[in-house]
């Protein structure tokens, strides 16, 4: 769930959280019933689990049912399912409540495991034929949405697939700790859930399921005029493919949508849009700003519309390639040139929107990756799905945050507002997300835009999008004395407590949910009271974290960043020795000698952690594995991510590094410095030189300047590394790493994948963070990763900002931990050596 921010939207407007309140009524009955005697119950935010206590136990992994469910059909499958496994003591588990169905069956839903409504683990195989054929009868009727990862079985709602039934991890071959199921040599390898069924190569499909098979294999595109030559885009409600006509050999674009799949706020789902852009298309055919309608057709229940392929780029893309404030070598011209094509591009686009307002439909989805832009100067509208009659007076029930317009807005007027968001978001992208957070917000945004780039005029835009609201600017970075700044962030950060709660302090990104990840550096109090040490602020409510962290639960991360080792060193740091050293002596208990060797997670965070106690031999146990593992310095790819090891700070071969550079301080042999050296010489494999020639990670699609996966984290170890060892070409690397610095933009603000890291890093740039400043209970206050809420955590929100600005102004100078050249903090701020 982590990547499903819109769940974690639904409890809060002003912070990421869990479904509470009176999102609670809509959990479902099945999970309200009483258990009989010799049953155990667990629940998560998402899921309900219910096992026996007696009887044969589960194997480790195997086949696995799923039970699909519309939002109508919900509450019967579940009684049905509740009713049949518990008198026959078959574990199974299910989604919570309507809240969480409705939004794991959205649009933006992951399609890997889109659909599944209950999960049951049978014992063997013949049970799992069994459970299948009854539950077969008694779902009778029951539809849900296709589940892409499983095969189905018959036509209603039952899918299986192998995999775990136990929680196992092994190591992913992109170095990250992952599910896992054990393959048919013993080994545990990646427990691997995509968006198609497959057969593990170590088993065999069961007899009984052939059939299924063969008629899953049944459905094809053969006998249509059409063939499929590419995957434009993919959702939860279908795909979006380049296609080509054979009877006359053009080029066409096929949109597929799937039956109770991709639900919008209406409960509408796919196949519903599907038929209602067709009717709109209808209604707009011969416009030039509108795709031309060629056709539709029905297979396998997927519906699907074939239109005019218009040769073009979105808005979106060519706004990443232009905008001129990314570039470290921007000067005022280029920037008054992108003005001039922002506003003549965004006069297009208000144009086209007017084209169909003269035809009575409201776009209602008006956003940059909805508008493409030929070659020849032609300005097309896609994505009618959403589109609403304007003499109906509705909104859009489905539509990009960022542009939504508020209560109130209807017809014509939420389009307008949107082309508002758009033409202000050419010039602040993103920060239109923000206007929820504070409706002013948009007056400063102007100001700020109106500043920077020579010919932007986007007054009457602000207007329409604060509307009444007024901005109240609290203490900004780069403008008010330090004192100032630092007092208003800690307020904020203080109002924000919850020290009631048992599952986090202080609201931060949705990974604090996840169990223990409310206590660790990364996410949860651990780090913001890190910040607040470094920065001078005094740490309230630490009885929390004490608390919580003498009866640390089975399951929780170790890690430095997700886990209890980062809390331990917290604990001491605040004075809470014996606290530490108690914790220290649980976590030293696990395998933590499996882990990955990632900084964020895993040895050398560890190993650091373990220096820092004074456990050396432990620690050098942590070098050692880490140094096994490295490899030569040609040994990775040539990108990061998608599927190959990660290179960066926090999950690449910098952390490693820094590792091998406190050992080295420790003990002075010199083999140290040169395994440091190939890790650094590793990520540095894995950047690649932007266009203004700074040195940037590599992910293929994209480069990354920041601090825990990018370019930023990396340059941090190497100036380590400088210190100690004199090298020309890691130098001049050095240098070309640190150009990012002078970027007068980042979508985000946060520490790890926003300004504030690379103000860390460099220390340069805090004026940069009045882009997205927002107050916060008479205090500052900023947005975490997506920008949909406040975040107060180190990761990706104020907390993080806290103590890169401490970086700049605290004395000593604070920084990341590990990372002040081999001096340390006691809890009164005041620098102390490493060690017990």
């Amino acid at each position: 769930m982590t990547d499903q921010y819109e769940l974690y939207c639904l409890a809060d407007a002003l912070f990421y959280d869990v479904p509470r309140g009176d999102v609670e009524e809509a959990v479902f009955a099945a999970a309200r019933r009483p258990l009989p005697e010799g049953w155990n119950r667990f629940e998560t935010d998402t899921w309900v689990y219910f096992a026996p206590e007696s009887g044969r136990p589960l194997p480790p992994q195997g086949w696995k049912i799923h039970v699909s469910a519309r939002a109508d059909d919900a509450e019967q499958a579940l009684a049905a399912v509740w009713e049949y496994c518990v008198t026959r003591g078959i574990a199974f588990k299910f989604l919570r409540g309507l809240p969480v169905l409705v939004m794991l069956g959205s649009k933006a839903a992951s399609r890997a495991s889109s659909g599944k409504l209950v999960t049951i683990y049978p014992a063997d195989e013949a049970q799992l034929e069994l459970v299948l054929k009854d539950l077969d009868e008694l779902l009778r009727g029951i539809r849900g949405p296709y589940i892409l990862s499983d095969l189905r079985y018959g036509d209603g709602p039952l899918y299986v697939r192998y995999g775990g039934f136990a929680e196992r991890h092994c190591l992913s071959d992109s170095g990250e700790r992952v599910l896992a199921v054990e393959d048919g040599q013993g080994r545990l390898v990646p427990d691997v859930r995509q968006a198609v069924f497959t057969v593990p190569p170590w088993t065999t499909l069961p007899a009984f399921l052939a059939p299924h098979l063969e008629a899953r294999n049944s459905v094809t595109m053969e006998g249509l005029p059409y063939t499929i030559e590419q995957v434009l885009h993919f959702s939860n409600g279908g795909g979006v493919y380049l296609g080509r006509d054979g009877r006359t050999g053009r080029q066409v674009v096929l949109k597929e949508a799937r039956p109770h799949a991709g639900l919008d706020a209406a409960g509408r789902d796919a196949v519903a849009r599907l038929a209602h852009e067709r009717d709109i298309l209808e209604r707009l055919a011969g416009l030039p700003v509108v795709p031309e309608l060629l056709d539709h057709f029905t297979v396998g229940e997927h519906s699907f519309l074939v239109m005019e392929f218009v040769d073009g780029v979105t808005l979106q893309r060519r706004l990443v390639r232009r905008f001129p404030l990314t570039w470290a070598t921007c000067t005022e011209e280029e920037r008054a040139g992108y003005a001039a094509w922002a506003m003549e591009v965004s006069g297009q686009v208000e144009a086209a929107v007017a084209m169909l307002h003269e035809r009575g439909v409201v776009f209602g989805d008006l956003h940059p990756d909805n508008v493409l832009l030929t070659e020849d100067g032609r300005v097309v509208l896609i994505d009618y799905e959403v589109a609403t009659l304007e003499s109906d007076g509705a909104r859009a029930a489905l539509a990009h945050p960022a542009f939504v317009a508020p209560q109130g807005h209807e017809g014509a007027d939420v389009d307008r507002y949107a082309m508002a968001c758009l033409r202000l978001g050419l010039f602040a992208p993103q920060c239109t997300i923000m206007q929820p957070l504070h409706r002013g917000k948009a007056e400063h945004l102007g100001q700020i835009v109106t500043d920077v780039f020579p010919g932007a005029r986007v007054e009457r835009d602000v207007a329409i999008i604060a509307g009444e609201h007024a901005w109240s600017p609290p203490a900004l970075p780069g403008q008010a004395p330090w004192p100032e700044v630092r007092q208003a962030l800690q307020r904020a950060i203080a109002a924000s407590a919850t020290p009631g709660r048992d599952d986090r302090l202080f609201p931060g990104d949705i990974a604090q949910f996840q169990p223990g990840r409310g206590l660790c550096l990364a996410n949860g109090a651990a780090g913001v009271f890190y910040a607040q040490l470094r920065a001078g602020c005094p740490p309230d409510h630490q009885e929390w974290l004490l608390e919580r962290a003498r009866a640390p639960k089975p399951g929780w991360s170790l890690g430095l960043y997700d886990g209890l080792y980062g809390v331990a060193y917290v604990l001491d740091l605040l004075g809470h020795r014996n606290d530490a050293l108690d914790l220290l002596d649980i976590c030293r208990k696990e395998k933590w000698e499996r882990l990955e060797s990632a900084l964020f997670s895993g040895l050398s965070g560890i190993g650091l952690v373990l220096y820092h106690f004074g456990l050396d031999d432990a620690a050098s146990r942590a070098v050692e594995l880490c140094a096994d593992r490295l490899g030569g310095p040609d040994d990775v790819p040539e990108t990061s991510g998608g599927g190959h090891p990660r290179a960066g700070l926090m999950y690449g071969s910098a952390g490693p590094a820094l590792l091998f550079l406190h050992a080295y301080e420790r003990t002075g042999d010199r083999h140290l410095l040169d395994l440091a050296a190939t890790a650094l010489r590793q990520d540095l494999r894995r950047c690649k030189a932007a266009d203004d020639g700074s040195l940037q990670v590599n992910q293929g699609w994209r480069l990354l300047p920041y601090l825990d996966e990018g370019s930023a984290g990396i340059a941090l170890v190497l100036e380590r590394y400088l210190a100690h060892r004199h090298d020309d070409e890691l130098d001049d690397a050095l240098d070309r790493l640190r150009l990012v610095a002078r970027s007068g933009y980042f979508v985000q603000p946060g520490l790890f994948t926003g300004r504030a890291g690379i103000i860390a890093a460099f220390g340069a740039g805090e004026a940069g963070l009045r882009w997205h400043a927002l107050p916060y209970a008479g205090g500052l206050a900023f947005p975490g990763d997506q920008l949909l809420r406040l975040s107060m955590d180190l990761a990706t929100g104020t907390a993080g900002v806290l103590l890169a600005l401490a970086s700049l102004h605290a004395e000593p100078r604070a920084g990341l931990p590990f990372l002040d050249h081999g001096k340390e903090v006691s809890n009164d701020g005041s620098p102390r050596p490493a060690g017990p």
